[in-house]
């Protein structure tokens, strides 16, 4: 992929770990503090800023090994939850998506069993139903806030088990708690979350280019149970080759930063999958106006591109900031389409005292 590519090998496997809830995979039962508890047993105010999520689509809809599912995704720098938590008189929340934000922060302090009584400000949000798995990042923001307020220990993963987040798939969590590419290994009968069993820092040089639809939502609630309760069959033949991409090809990409099998790899899942969806969402992709700037996108040569989950939103995947630009200027013209230049994100989500108010 050039030098950028090879410069980015050696970078994108280090990590900030300044922040970081957690650097190492915990146990499920582990609880995890997210900062040092202060002397008086907690503090007044906490900003959180979590990541969204894209996921590039199931490695086995077939089960027949006994586990079901199985994730790859990436953990994005753009766009994110970013809000702040203070102590407060009563539950209270402010900023787009304040009723979702105040059920989260009342599930949180039953989870934890602390009080309710904390402002909650939405300083940014992640569009909802849009592919990018906000309803867990916002659900893991709150708590994750709630608890830092009250100096409680946390463990994402018990947290999400209550509110049934990541039944499908594990990659929402782990870009949560760590970033990265992730691939889980799906779920078996226990009802267990799925295990991470792959993650690797994404080369730092890479960029995605997000194509938004601001003008429609994806398949989610009922809608989304129905699709797979009526989905046929996934065949045996096609999740062996999506597993055989993902690890022989996808992975190792990662690994050496070389973006164009990384690219090619993504594209060949995306059709697999986005094809068995396609009954469902409309086409293999869910917005005619994405599915269309993606045809221009693949016409360019580009080798990585697809759907992130149900969509709407698009991706491509581009080796260079520059590439990535040049793309978005290629494709920007008046309409309902929005572009996002984006990285991926090699940390999880940032807890910290707010500097404004210090503990």
């Amino acid at each position: 992929m050039g030098e950028a590519g090879r410069a980015a090998t050696g970078s994108a496997r280090r990590e900030a770990t300044e922040g970081i809830i957690v650097s190492e995979a915990p146990e499920r039962t582990q609880a995890i503090t997210l900062v040092p508890a202060s002397s008086d047993g907690g503090t007044d105010a906490v900003r959180v800023h979590a990541p969204a999520r894209l996921h590039f689509g199931f490695l086995d809809l077939n089960g027949s090994l006994g586990r079901r599912f199985g994730s790859i995704g990436l953990a994005v720098d753009a766009p994110g939850i970013r809000l702040v938590a203070r102590r407060s008189r009563r539950a209270t929340a402010s900023g787009p998506e304040a009723e979702r934000v105040r059920s989260y922060l009342l599930a949180a302090a039953a989870h934890l069993d602390v009080p309710d009584a904390a402002a909650i400000e939405l300083e940014a949000a992640i569009p909802p139903h849009a592919g990018f798995g906000s309803g867990t990042q916002l659900a893991l923001a709150v708590a994750a806030a709630l608890a830092r307020l009250h100096s409680r220990p946390f463990a994402p993963a018990d947290f999400a088990d209550v509110l049934d987040r990541g039944n499908r798939s594990g990659v929402g969590l782990a870009a949560f708690t760590h970033g990265g590419l992730i691939v889980d290994g799906g779920r078996d009968d226990s009802g267990a979350p799925p295990p991470v069993i792959a993650r690797l820092p994404y080369p730092e040089a890479w960029r995605i280019v997000l194509i938004l639809d601001d003008g429609m939502t994806g398949v989610h609630g009922p809608r989304e149970t129905a699709a797979f309760r009526d989905l046929p069959v996934f065949p045996d033949a096609q999740a062996a080759e999506i597993c055989r991409i993902t690890l022989m090809q996808v992975l190792p990409a990662v690994a050496t930063a070389e973006s164009q099998g990384f690219g090619a790899g993504i594209t060949r899942i995306q059709r697999l999958i986005g094809d068995h969806f396609a009954p469902h969402q409309g086409g293999r992709f869910a917005s005619p106006a994405v599915a269309e700037a993606l045809r221009t996108i693949a016409e360019q040569g580009v080798a990585g591109y697809g759907q992130s989950s149900w969509g709407p939103t698009g991706f491509a995947l581009m080796p260079t900031e520059r590439e990535a630009r040049a793309l978005v200027a290629g494709l920007a013209r008046p309409g309902r389409l929005r572009f996002v230049v984006a990285s991926g994100r090699n940390t999880g989500a940032t807890v910290t005292v707010d500097p404004a108010r210090p503990s």
